[in-house]
Parts: C-alpha cells; sequence; structure tokens
C-alpha cells in the first residue's frame, strides 16, 4: 500500500515537471511588413501578421501595444492551441504623416519569450493641396488663407508692407473695387484688381506702427469690396504685434537712459472664491538717468484692470501699477498677465504676472 501510494506521487511530480515545460511559441511568417509607397488620401493601410504555435501548450495573447496613435492593433483573442494559427493585424492612418515611417508593436504573452516585436514600414505620399486646403477662409467666391492678415512685428520707425495671396473659387472674373473701410494708419491695394478665374492675387497691406500710436498685438477690422453679386463685402482683420523703435545705441547713451526696475513682476492671490475681486500693487523705480514714460499697460484678460495714478516718472522716482482681478465665471487654476510698455530701451516691454485658484462659492 506505501508502495503504491510512493508510485503514484512520483508519477505526479514527473507529469508536472513535464507539463511545466511545456511553452507557447510563436513563428511568424514575417515579423517586418513594408507597405512600400502610397498615397495618404486613399486612407489607412493595413496589413495581418500570421503566425502558428509551434509550443507544446495554448498560446494566449495578452497585449498588443503600437509605438505611435497613428497605428491601431488588433489579434487573435482565444487561446492558440499547439499547431494552430493565429494573426496579429496592424492598421496604419497616414492623414498628415506624409514621408516614412517604421511603426513597432509589442505583443505581450504567455509564449516563450513573452515580449515579441512586429514592425510595419512605408512611405506615405503626401496628398496634392486643393485652393480649399490652402485658402480655407471663404466669402463670396474668393478665398483668403485666413480671415486675420498678421503683419507681424511692426515698429514705429517706418510703415510695414506685407502681401497676402489669394484665389478667385468662381468661375467668372472678379473685380475688386476702389471701395474701402479702413483706419487710417492702413493702406491697401490689389494686385491685379481684377483676378480670372482659379487664378491668385495679391492683397497688399502697408501698415504704419507710429500713426497707429499703441503698442503690443492690436487687431483692427477692414472690408474691401468686389463687383459680385452676392457677399461683395470681404470683412478681414488686420492684426499686427507693434514695438517702439530704438535707434542703435552706444554704452554710455544707454547708462543715461531710463530703466524700469520692479520690486517683483509676479503676485499670487492663493485660493479664492468665484464672483469675487482681489487688488495687488507692483511697485517700481526708475533708476535710470532720464524720464521713464510709461506707454501702455495691456493686460490679456478682461477680468484684469490696471490703473496708474500717473505715466511719467523722473530719475529715482517710485510708482505703482494697480491690478484688479475679477474671478467671475472663472474656475480652477488661473494665470494671467499684463505687459507694460515705456521707453526704457533696454526692455521696452515687461510681463507681469497675476495668479489664483479659483474655487466654487459655498
Amino acid at each position: 500500500m506505501k508502495f503504491h501510494i510512493f508510485l503514484v506521487l512520483i508519477l505526479t511530480i514527473t507529469v508536472s515537471f513535464v507539463s511545466a515545460q511545456d511553452k507557447a511559441k510563436f513563428d511568424f511568417e514575417e515579423e517586418t511588413f513594408d507597405f512600400g509607397s502610397f498615397k495618404e488620401d486613399n486612407g489607412p493601410v493595413e496589413h495581418k501578421f500570421v503566425f502558428t504555435n509551434k509550443g507544446d501548450a495554448p498560446l494566449l495573447i495578452q497585449g498588443v501595444r503600437a509605438s505611435c496613435g497613428c497605428t491601431t492593433p488588433a489579434w487573435s483573442k482565444e487561446p492558440i492551441p499547439p499547431g494552430e494559427k493565429g494573426f496579429i493585424t496592424a492598421k496604419y492612418n497616414p492623414k498628415n504623416r506624409p514621408g516614412s515611417f517604421r511603426k513597432s508593436l509589442t505583443i505581450t504573452s504567455n509564449a516563450d519569450p513573452s515580449s515579441s516585436v512586429l514592425y510595419i514600414m512605408g512611405m506615405v505620399e503626401v496628398k496634392p493641396r486643393t485652393p480649399a486646403d490652402q485658402y480655407t477662409f471663404k466669402i463670396g467666391d474668393m478665398r483668403f488663407r485666413y480671415q486675420s492678415m498678421n503683419m507681424g512685428r511692426v515698429t514705429t520707425d517706418k510703415p510695414m508692407t506685407r502681401s497676402f495671396d489669394m484665389y478667385n473659387d468662381g468661375e467668372k472674373a472678379i473685380t475688386f473695387l476702389d471701395k474701402m473701410e479702413k483706419p487710417e494708419f492702413v493702406s491697401i491695394s490689389v494686385q491685379p484688381n481684377v483676378i480670372e478665374p482659379k487664378t491668385t492675387a495679391k492683397l497688399i497691406i502697408t501698415y504704419n506702427g507710429k500713426m497707429k500710436n499703441d503698442y503690443g498685438y492690436v487687431s483692427d477690422p477692414i472690408h474691401i469690396y468686389t463687383n459680385e453679386d452676392h457677399d461683395a463685402d470681404k470683412s478681414l482683420r488686420v492684426v499686427a504685434s507693434i514695438e517702439e523703435y530704438f535707434p542703435p545705441m552706444t554704452q554710455e547713451q544707454l547708462s543715461q537712459a531710463p530703466k524700469m526696475s520692479f520690486v517683483s513682476t509676479e503676485h499670487d492671490f492663493g485660493n479664492m472664491k468665484r464672483n469675487a475681486i482681489a487688488n495687488t500693487e507692483f511697485e517700481f523705480t526708475n533708476t535710470g538717468k532720464t524720464e521713464l514714460s510709461i506707454r501702455t499697460l495691456k493686460p490679456n484678460c478682461g477680468c484684469t484692470v490696471t490703473k496708474m495714478d500717473k505715466y511719467s516718472y523722473a530719475p529715482g522716482e517710485s510708482g505703482k501699477i494697480s491690478v484688479e482681478f475679477n474671478t467671475t465665471g472663472r474656475k480652477g487654476s488661473q494665470q494671467k498677465s499684463i505687459v507694460v510698455f515705456s521707453n526704457d530701451p533696454t526692455a521696452p516691454s515687461r510681463q507681469l504676472t497675476i495668479k489664483a485658484r479659483v474655487e466654487d462659492a459655498i
């Protein structure tokens, strides 16, 4: 009886040991697939990697992780018995991804080894850009790249001129009229003023920053008119970032210039309730040798109001910029800025920052 029990125990241990050695094993028909060259506008491409389980135990794929969100994997969900086939599919989306690519799919499973990698590669041919792709803003039959004509950096020393392409998307020639509505510091012309169908023309804008008499980011509406029967009014905007011009200066000249020195350029209100108002002050001193002139203050949010008692400061004189922050309609972490423009040639624009964490009112 004891011998019989001993024999059963030996057989059980032996079978368990043999079973513990049974492993699943991938045998892929290919581990890298090249899609070759294909067009972006044809949409996603897909390839199925086929494998055979060459192991002695069922193969279970636990997950497949792609190296890029552009690649979507799929795989056999059920255990694959020894000798049977399974698959892993890779679907690649080429949208907005022109050029060559090489992506990986990392497989986690109960196979030996437990991690395997497959690769897909190819070359995405750029989708031809249509006029609608290039000129996204349309009024009537005229297309513009944007509704806002961005002049970029404009200084106060001389006018800036830039040209902007536009496209006649209609079937008839379009004539731009002399009729315009624009600020006096903006000059506009169209070349040519008669635009044939499916052709381009240039909208030429000259911007006088000194005449605008403002600083920082500015935006102004303009209206130009065509002979079209519909949407003849082309309502656009001209935007610019205006900076004061300072001629080149020697070190001696700079040492005599005004200089705006702040005690601190950042303030944290801490926790605030909604629909509350808080105030702070930013102190500064003119540490230069000539009069400091504050040109303007530009908050980046209507929730922030600034105030100064005066805008000119003698050498050695100090001043304060009062800032009021209103939390109405706001929640969570807040960070707002106020740009201070002055005649300090070393730092004509300075940024002040306020912060707060707005909580729900009880």
